[in-house]
């Protein structure tokens, strides 16, 4: 399903090459839950961008589906990340004036999904969570672990295949980690989970694969994948980005009204909104 060969990712920084990931290998199964272990700088977050399509590699392959990302246009990578990615932030990365049932739906907008249906599933990703009851309340309103499980809601409300995790319970205390993180382990039951922290015993007690990185290399990995453990073969979804035209022009000209701050999730709105109008 989700396979990196050989994958190498340099920046530039100054008039010296970094290497943040050097020839990193390795393939995950169709539901795991995989930890990324491993010091800062060693490459966890510059491979979570990549395998969600947010960065790119200088070399190697990252296949999807078994179709390689280097013949991917843009629309393509577009749909991927509308539809088979879901992302979860330390920083949540939720808009503080909308509601939290507004904060999940804004990616089903994106995806051109009609607003009673948008709404249904939006509630329907909330009660998953356990904030069923929490609809109408602004993010500021709610605490940590409860704006994490919007944020968990949010990236399931387009049913991706993958949950991508930077550091989901670095800002929460011990006692609501081990909540986002229970919440976490049920969803790889049927998806795909890469969960990047600095906590090795929250790793340890709920991943079923523990991958260690050190200066851009794989330093071990507990459960490596087999290629004769899957012998179907997997039909990729070729979604494609749907928006219509009234519907871009009324959430831009609502980003322009009530712009309050920036946020991640308003940058990406911006760029599929453009994407869908070319």
């Amino acid at each position: 399903m989700l396979h990196l060969e050989n994958i190498v990712k340099t920046y530039k920084v100054g008039d010296s090459v970094v290497a943040a990931l050097r020839g990193v290998s390795m393939q995950f199964r169709k539901s795991e839950f995989v930890a990324i272990l491993g010091p800062s700088g060693c490459g966890k977050t510059t491979l979570l961008n990549i395998i969600g399509g947010l960065d790119g590699y200088d070399s190697g392959d990252l296949t999807i589906n078994g179709r390689s990302t280097k013949e991917y246009r843009d629309g393509e990578w577009d749909a991927y990340r509308n539809h088979s990615v879901g992302f979860v932030f330390q920083s949540y990365n939720l808009i503080p004036h909308q509601s939290v049932l507004a904060n999940v739906e804004l990616a089903l907008t994106l995806s051109g999904v009609s607003k009673k249906e948008r709404r249904r599933r939006a509630a329907e990703a909330l009660e998953k969570v356990g904030l069923g009851d929490q609809l109408h309340k602004k993010p500021n309103q709610m605490s940590g672990g409860q704006m994490q499980r919007v944020a968990i809601a949010r990236a399931l409300v387009n049913d991706p295949e993958i949950i991508l995790a930077d550091e989901p319970t670095g800002a929460l205390d011990s006692e609501t980690s081990v909540q986002i993180m229970e919440i976490l382990k049920e969803i790889s039951k049927d998806k795909l989970i890469i969960m990047v922290t600095h906590n090795p015993e929250l790793a340890e007690e709920y991943s079923s694969r523990i991958i260690r990185l050190l200066d851009g290399e794989v330093l071990s990995d507990t459960d490596p994948y087999a290629p004769e453990e899957e012998t179907e073969v997997v039909e990729d979804r070729k979604k494609k980005p749907s928006m219509k035209f009234w519907t871009a022009l009324s959430l831009s000209f609502n980003n322009l009204l009530t712009k309050k701050g920036r946020t991640f999730m308003t940058s990406f709105a911006g760029r599929s909104v453009l994407s869908a109008l070319r």
